[in-house]
């Protein structure tokens, strides 16, 4: 493929605080915490850095958001925003820089400290007025739900129940990682009981506000085994943004992600895979609602579509199953400090490609895929990012 990245790039080290309500530390601590255990990780130091990227979508100060707090010495430092695929944006960028043959060791860094703020969602949302209707996330992506329903004949309770099986899986695995937000276990009838949101999304269908931070460090393919025997190669990296036409047409149907289905179909080129549902080790995807994750593994050609119902009874997603999804807990445990959460979301391929994973190690992974999605269903900027052995 023209332009591949595919094996040209390798992570080498990688760093992740526990995500949630860091009251006691700020954008700085975090930062130095994710990138102190990316620098260990990896065996260098701040001087082996050439040049850094960072994704962050609410924090100012361009560059200075990392070189300030890591004390980076004169080196570029550039800060990039691409909503939620903001820390996949940073990886893409220290990725290329190393592919062109520019900087030999580079720094990718997402962080976002939301707590802070106040506020009980995002901070710093438009409000919209004029062509742009009013509108929640949760209110959006339950006409989502409702719509994928009734397109595919289920009933309320039988699409209720389909979604409390997603959220009762990615809990599971949460429990088993120290770094997530949430630990806890849930039943399916603890998520279909649970306060309603935005019906049919309950109060365990939405992911959680956190604070948190990651880091990875990238180098060329060939100098990859000089710093770890077990390094892990960049597959392919694609995003894929809307023209925003689902808001100023009526034939958004509601139960796709176009831009889903194309940023994979690239992804999948980039990489070689055939077929990704039999490829795909597994799959770290942007749960920012239980309906968003099953929408996306229709959108990503692991399940047909219309069928990821009987994929999730069969329990093929599940830690155990053919296709782990979520083996961290996902969104639905870690939360979603936005800039953080796509380099959250690689760490754990990371870790399961290199059988680091402890208690929810996956056996024998191969190939791992990152997906975030940033803004609404109908007008996203979508990132996947494949990662391999």
């Amino acid at each position: 493929m023209t332009g591949s990245i595919k094996d040209r790039v390798a992570i080498v080290g990688m760093g992740c605080t526990k995500f949630g309500e860091l009251w006691g530390k700020g954008p700085g601590d975090m930062i130095v915490d994710a990138v102190s255990e990316a620098y260990k990780d990896a065996g260098i130091t701040a001087k082996d850095i050439q040049a850094a990227w960072v994704g962050t979508l609410f924090s100012g100060n361009g560059g200075r958001a990392l070189s300030e707090p890591l004390k980076l010495q004169y080196i570029p430092v550039t800060r990039v925003e691409n909503a939620c695929g903001s820390g996949h944006e940073a990886i893409r960028n220290a990725a290329y820089a190393v592919a062109a043959g520019i900087h030999d060791v580079v720094l990718a860094v997402g962080f976002e400290k939301l707590k802070d703020e106040g506020g009980s969602g995002l901070p710093g949302m438009e409000n919209r007025t004029g062509t742009h209707y009013q509108s929640s996330m949760p209110g959006v992506f339950a006409m989502m739900a409702t719509r994928y329903f009734n397109r595919y004949g289920f009933s309320p309770e039988e699409g209720k129940r389909m979604l409390a099986k997603i959220s009762v899986k990615s809990h599971h695995n949460g429990t088993l990682n120290p770094k997530a937000h949430l630990r806890r276990e849930l039943t399916v009838d603890q998520v279909l009981q649970a306060p309603i949101i935005a019906w049919p999304l309950g109060l365990f269908d939405c992911c959680g506000v956190s604070d948190g931070a990651a880091a990875c460090v990238l180098v060329r393919a060939e100098d990859a085994k000089k710093y770890r025997k077990d390094p892990v190669y960049i597959k392919s990296l694609q995003i894929s943004v809307s023209p925003t036409s689902g808001r100023m047409t009526s034939d958004y149907d509601y139960t796709h992600v176009e831009e889903a289905y194309r940023a994979g179909i690239a992804a999948y080129k980039e990489a070689g895979i055939k077929d990704p549902r039999k490829e795909i080790s597994m799959a770290e995807v942007h749960d920012c609602f239980s309906i968003t994750e099953a929408v996306t593994m229709e959108d990503l050609q692991f399940s047909k579509r219309g069928k990821v119902k009987e994929d999730i009874e069969a329990g093929f997603f599940e830690l155990t199953g053919p296709l782990p999804v979520q083996p961290d807990g996902g969104l639905k445990c870690f939360g979603h400090p936005i800039g953080a959460s796509g380099i959250r979301m690689v760490y754990e391929l990371y870790l399961q490609l290199q059988g680091r994973a402890d208690k929810r190690q996956i056996k024998n992974p191969k190939l791992g895929l990152a997906h975030n999605m940033g803004n609404e269903p109908y007008a996203p900027i979508v990132s996947v990012c494949i990662v391999g052995l």
